[in-house]
């Protein structure tokens, strides 16, 4: 997908703002687990390969930096229970049942001692989890955002983080989708509306600096 002139102006006519970076950011990488990087499974991305290894070079920079780093990923009781709708919605959330296989973190990308996992059932990784708390207990003001899907989880991440007082800025490059479109319409409505979205660069930058 190729976002037009048109539309472009017309948004460039009535979404003005931007985000500044706060004092205090921290990385959250959300999903950024197997599932999407296997072809064989459902929620595979092509661009996942590349994504990952831009979010690694991402976490690099957070930790050489001090930062605070968040993993996200999915987990739910066998059957769904706790899965509600949404797993109702997407019956293919059934390989996220604990124990799976591909709801493994990606090889270059598992936590260490001292980073925080949060275990959802939902796209957001802030609903029903205590992450807001954590985050302003920690006096974190900005999110550097990465993940998978663009259209999904990371949206609804990036909106949550906003409505919760966090500066999102997002990573076009280390984040992937099924396809090109929903992807490029993704960043360009979080750009328009909800977030910063940034290159690599901006985001190594942002996290590299020692907290």
């Amino acid at each position: 997908m190729t976002i037009g002139e048109d539309l472009a102006a017309d948004y460039a006519r009535s979404f003005t703002g931007r985000l500044e970076p706060g004092s205090r950011p921290a990385l959250l990488l959300v999903d950024m687990v197997r599932a999407y990087l296997e072809p064989a499974s459902p929620f595979y991305c092509e661009t996942a390969a590349a994504a990952a290894a831009a979010a690694t070079l991402l976490l690099e920079a957070a930790r050489t930096g001090g930062r605070q780093v968040i993993f996200t990923n999915v987990a739910y009781q066998p059957g769904g229970g706790d899965g509600g709708l949404f797993y109702r919605k997407i019956p293919a959330l059934a390989l996220f049942e604990r124990g799976s296989a591909l709801g493994a973190f990606a090889p270059t990308l598992e936590p260490r001692g001292g980073e925080w996992v949060v275990t959802k059932q939902y796209p957001s990784a802030f609903f029903s989890t205590d992450l807001a708390e954590r985050l302003h207990h920690a006096a974190t003001d900005t999110l550097v955002i990465a993940g998978f899907s663009t259209s999904g989880c990371v949206r609804a991440s990036a909106l949550d983080a906003l409505q919760h007082g966090f500066a999102p800025f997002v990573v076009g490059d280390a984040c992937a989708d099924r396809h090109g479109g929903p992807h490029e319409a993704s960043l360009f409505d979080l750009q328009a509306k909800y977030a910063e979205v940034i290159d690599l660069d901006r985001g190594i930058s942002m996290l590299a600096g020692r907290a």
